[in-house]
């Protein structure tokens, strides 16, 4: 079963097209690895499933139902039930300074999900464990490193209990060592069948993690296929001239 099936998207920002006509699917449980140059329209594309940009034309239904058909969005409290099944990790954590880590997790889950405080506060903590951050509950946003801060914006965006994560760039604010850090939490919800959608330069964590590689230039995808025929065997030449410049080799 598809979690999330779109058609014919197209997006535009004045006379730049960033989305030409995109169709892809993703089925229960998969992971899917979007890479590709920058300024090619990966992250746009997250965010229109996420709801976060609103779409010139195209349909995006997300567990079979439809947010937005031929450019038309749902009813107000459809599209809020819609976009409550999509969680958005970002490269920039987006956590509220003026928060604790604890509130952090728990305020969407109050407000958006309605759970009472005990029940968010419950959730919050079962996650920071599972993040490995049980003991940072009271601290605040700036006393945490870059990877800390990541964990918990995952921790906040699975919070809610979506059917399918994206995550935008994820390790693109970290360095090394805090790049292998998420890479090992992602790693994890992969082992747990959790469906996800991951923009990414690491192309050895695609190759590893990912079911399916989609290839992205220009506002359309380029080429697709399992990761590993995809990064190891590329059958498109603009492909394989992004992984040989990604890698340092000579065309």
């Amino acid at each position: 079963m598809e979690t999330v099936r779109v058609e014919n998207l197209s997006k535009s920002f004045g006379s730049l097209a960033v989305l030409k006509n995109i169709s892809f699917g993703v089925m229960k449980g998969e992971v899917v690895a979007v890479i590709g140059p920058s300024g090619s329209g990966k992250s746009t594309l997250l965010r229109c499933i996420a709801h976060l940009e609103t779409v010139d034309s195209g349909t995006i239904t997300v567990d079979g139902d439809v947010m937005t058909r031929d450019g038309v969005y749902a009813a107000p409290a459809v599209l809020r039930q819609v976009c409550l099944k999509v969680g958005l990790v970002f490269q920039n954590f987006n956590l509220f300074p003026h928060f604790s880590v604890l509130r952090n997790i728990t305020e969407a889950q109050i407000h958006v999900l309605k759970r009472s405080r005990d029940e968010a506060e419950s959730r919050a903590k079962e996650l920071l464990a599972k993040m490995g951050l049980s003991e940072k509950a009271g601290d605040y946003p700036c006393r945490l490193s870059g990877g800390q801060q990541q964990r918990v914006s995952i921790a906040r965006a699975l919070a809610l209990d979506p059917l399918v994560l994206f995550f935008d760039e994820p390790t693109s604010a970290l360095d090394p060592e805090l790049t292998a850090e998420i890479l090992r939490v992602i790693r994890r919800l992969a082992a747990e069948n959790i469906t996800m959608v991951i923009v990414t330069h690491e192309m050895a964590f695609a190759r590893e993690v990912a079911d399916r590689v989609l290839f992205m230039d220009g506002g359309v995808f380029i080429e697709e296929g399992p990761a590993a025929s995809v990064i190891d065997n590329p059958q498109a030449e603009r492909t394989k001239l992004f992984l040989q410049n990604l890698s340092g080799e000579k065309p």
